[in-house]
């Protein structure tokens, strides 16, 4: 077994600029379950430096900012994606169009929207303004759903070596959200992806195939497929011959 971290006063405090390390993922408090550092600031450096650590921002417009690293995390293998009988039917039938990285800002938007149980929302302004910054240096991708040329769908993530890391995703028609996550997941197959982190499990992953897994086997893919960092930095295309790309 390998030795415990030396872990500091957690949740730790953070400074303001660019962080030359975050605490180790296994200093993470149990309750609330993944609570890591407060402070810092939402920067390209910190974000990437955050995510390539098994880390993410997590926080409402009134709390300061928190970072997370939760314990079982779920994840999906893109190559073990599971299409429902009913879904595959929608994907023959609806005549959903897909696209990525057309319609990012739109996306992000439409994901901060507060959801019918809730009042607020966790993708604040400046956590919109960080993630749109990703996406300009071609970090942060988008995967969209349109039907009858309206934006029914969609959602976005972070794309670090061999691992995407989801972040939330919208759904304006029945099934639009796993239609899209199911094109992102054929996609990335198609690139040698490894895994896509979904965070905090729920019924939607989990009916798509989403696993938990441990924090150390999370720390395993991380080790061993977060680099190159740069691996297909850019602006995405979806390949026209997916199975979900009629």
């Amino acid at each position: 077994m390998p030795p415990l971290p030396a872990c500091p006063a957690i949740p730790a405090r953070l400074p303001a600029g660019e962080l030359r390390a975050f605490p180790d993922i296994d200093c993470a408090l149990t309750e609330p379950n993944g609570l890591l550092a407060i402070g810092g600031e939402l920067n390209q450096h910190n974000l990437l430096l955050a995510y390539r650590h098994g880390i993410f921002p997590w926080y409402s417009a009134q709390e300061p900012l928190l970072w997370w690293s939760p314990a079982p995390r779920a994840v999906l293998r893109p190559d073990t994606v599971k299409i429902s009988r009913s879904l595959k039917k929608t994907l023959r039938h609806r005549g959903f169009t897909l696209t990525m990285d057309e319609a990012f800002i739109e996306v992000i938007r439409h994901c901060s929207e507060p959801r019918r149980y809730s009042d607020g929302t966790w993708i604040t302004p400046d956590m919109q303004r960080a993630y749109i910054e990703l996406h300009q240096a071609g970090y942060a991708h988008s995967v969209e759903c349109w039907f009858e040329q309206q934006l029914v769908g969609g959602l976005y993530g972070l794309a670090i070596g061999k691992l995407f890391f989801g972040e939330s995703m919208f759904s304006r028609l029945s099934d639009a959200s796993k239609v899209a996550l199911i094109a992102l997941a054929q996609q990335l197959q198609r690139w040698e992806y490894r895994l896509i982190d979904c965070q905090v499990g729920s019924p939607h992953t989990y009916s798509l195939g989403a696993f938990d897994i441990s924090r150390e086997a999370l720390k395993q893919y991380l080790t061993r497929y977060s680099h190159p960092t740069d691996y297909r930095r850019g602006s995405w295309q979806l390949d026209p011959t997916l199975p979900t790309t009629p």
